[in-house]
């Protein structure tokens, strides 16, 4: 990520090199978003010359009275999307020829506010990269010792955004560090770091001893095989009139999951230390929370646990009671986050009595085999809620896709030997749904969102859209501006 980000209101040409977005359109019209004539003369010969034809994603770098520039073409202006800005921002920026430039200038092909969020999600988000364990060397090219210079009028919503993705960010540090070293400890460390010193804010923290005591035995069972503690931490954030109701905000941290003892095999553990990324999400949201003080009362609530391998574990075939006095029936041991969820959401809804409950999870492998990586799964029980999670998805490209919730879904989690199993149909049928189905029986009449980010959290290969290898931080920016709005 970039060491600092501002705005400058109009293009200096004067840092080590200028980044300029322009549309082929622009081209075509030798209409440009800058007053630099020598600079217009040099594109349109260039245009005319066929040598920078404003196919999208060309670049040509250009060196012209001792300044020098990088031309990024996005194609037809129609054809442009934010997700495809942000790609072609973020490629521009990772650029060979920005290998030498420290103080980096860009300006984008107009000044609407919509495209200067694309190029600060584009350089903040695009650029981030995990680089902890590898080896410290010189490198010029290191985007974390650059500073970028946006043309634009500064102003309060776009300094917000900068929050948000540097929130993003700290997400996505949280969700690729070691396992051993993201613990349920180091997490309440972090939360508590957070609200230290806030005068709106109480937090409650159930260790292994309280979770046992008031029953959470779903939570305590999926980390019995594990010499880490569970925790249950809750957040309430007082953001407006003490008197309006709570949106409750709830996060699986399953800190590592092996499968228990229905053990994952190789090629589905190696990364599930992201399976706390539904938590982490939570606290960013929560770090966006302080930091924009949003006017909204609001419980943020990560459920963590390490489902690990040892002689306590959990045995398929157990049934537990859990804190809702359901009794339930252990199907499967590696479907956990569903369990430990159940617990935390009924915990919430009694104790704290939100107005509504979304709770955020990379909950199943079905759903990447729905919906793929680009979107994350969305069930409720209420339309409203449904439409605004939906609206805020799209206003900031952290998508979700509606699935559906119906009655017959109950018969599918029913057990012959408790009163519901945490698993659905035989084969994984409608993985998705029958386990939101599954949390569903713990909501009661609380209006109720299950947002599945199973595919969107994490990035297996090189890239995946504006984002590179690791996690995304999946559901922050969407959760925020939910919260703003809401």
């Amino acid at each position: 990520m970039f060491k600092h980000v501002s705005f400058i209101p109009y293009a200096t040409f004067k840092k080590d090199i200028s980044i300029i977005l322009i549309t082929a359109d622009q081209l075509k019209n030798r209409s440009f978003n800058f007053t630099d004539k020598d600079l217009s003369r040099s594109l349109i010969g260039l245009f005319e010359s066929k040598i920078f034809t404003g196919d999208p994603g060309q670049t040509y770098p250009l060196a012209l009275n001792k300044r020098f520039f990088l031309l990024v073409s996005l194609g037809a202006q129609k054809d442009i999307t934010s997700t495809s800005l942000k790609i072609l921002i973020k490629n521009s920026l990772l650029s060979p020829n920005l290998k030498d430039a420290k103080n980096i200038e860009l300006i984008c092909h107009d000044q609407k506010g919509s495209t200067i969020k694309c190029a600060i999600e584009g350089a903040l988000l695009g650029t981030y990269s995990w680089n902890k364990y590898k080896s410290k060397t010189v490198d010029k090219n290191n985007i974390d010792e650059k500073n970028l210079y946006i043309i634009s009028t500064k102003n309060k919503d776009l300094e917000s955004n900068i929050t948000i993705c540097e929130s993003t960010n700290f997400t996505r540090d949280l969700v690729n560090d070691n396992a051993d070293f993201i613990t349920s400890a180091f997490l309440e460390k972090t939360i508590l770091s957070l609200v230290k010193g806030r005068k709106n804010i109480s937090v409650e923290i159930l260790n292994k001893k309280e979770l046992k005591a008031k029953g959470l035995n779903l939570l305590l069972g999926v980390n019995q095989g594990s010499n880490k503690e569970p925790k249950l931490i809750i957040v309430k954030y007082t953001g407006s009139d003490k008197k309006d109701k709570y949106t409750a905000l709830v996060g699986k941290g399953i800190t590592f999951d092996s499968g228990g003892l229905n053990l994952k095999p190789t090629g589905s553990i190696e990364t599930m230390r992201e399976d706390m990324g539904g938590a982490a999400a939570v606290i960013g949201t929560l770090k966006n929370a302080l930091a924009l003080k949003i006017k909204k009362n609001i419980i943020f609530a990560v459920g963590l646990a390490e489902n690990a391998i040892g002689s306590g574990s959990q045995k398929p075939g157990d049934v537990v009671i859990s804190y809702s006095k359901k009794s339930v029936e252990i199907a499967n041991t590696d479907a956990e986050g569903r369990l430990v969820l159940a617990d935390a959401i009924s915990y919430i809804i009694k104790n704290y009595e939100p107005e509504r409950l979304i709770n955020i999870a990379t909950l199943t492998g079905a759903c990447v085999i729905a919906l793929g990586y680009d979107y994350s799964g969305l069930i409720s029980n209420d339309d409203i809620l449904t439409k605004n999670i939906l609206k805020s998805s799209i206003e900031t490209d952290d998508r979700a896709w509606h699935l559906p919730n119906y009655p017959e879904l109950k018969d599918s989690v029913k057990s012959n030997i408790a009163d519901i199993k945490n698993l659905g149909f035989p084969k994984g049928i409608a993985g998705t749904l029958t386990a939101a189905e599954f949390l569903r029986q713990f909501v009661g009449d609380t209006k109720w969102a299950h947002i599945d980010i199973a595919g969107t959290a994490f990035v297996e290969g090189t890239s995946r859209m504006y984002y590179g290898h690791g996690a995304t931080g999946a559901g922050v920016r969407l959760l925020t501006n939910y919260l703003q709005n809401n």
